[in-house]
């Protein structure tokens, strides 16, 4: 069975951008929902944002309005969480989620109704 993969994880300092990559190892993402979520160490695993395939809006998360961007590259089949203006309290496991394209971004962000999850990628914001 394919699975999530996520990069582009790292350590930057406040302020500074940082962008996620997420694809399937043996599959593209043209056509589900996809979600990206985040666990800091001792807290429960939070939704960030989710994409779906239809034009309709992202979900982002209150915390990261305006400074996160979720988007996905339908040739490639692949999806981005560009992060921007970051602050430490955005430290923790970021994860890649997949969904069955009929879920909406609202019951993947809200419901975490997840498919799929990735292994989890570290990042870091700390000067």
């Amino acid at each position: 069975q394919g699975q999530l993969v996520e990069s582009g994880g790292g350590l930057v300092q406040p302020g500074e951008s940082l962008t996620l990559s997420c694809a399937g190892s043996e599959y593209t993402l043209d056509y589900w929902t996809i979600g990206w979520f985040r666990q800091a160490p001792g807290k429960e695993r939070e939704a960030v944002s989710c994409i779906s395939i239809s034009k309709g809006p992202p979900f982002y998360a209150d915390s990261v309005k305006g400074r996160f961007t979720a988007f996905r590259d339908n040739i490639k089949g692949t999806a981005y969480l560009q992060m921007n203006k970051t602050k430490p309290e955005d430290t923790a496991v970021y994860y890649c989620a997949a969904a069955h394209p009929a879920t909406t971004v609202q019951d993947m962000c809200i419901n975490k109704r997840v498919g799929h999850w990735g292994q989890g990628t570290q990042v870091t914001v700390s000067s």
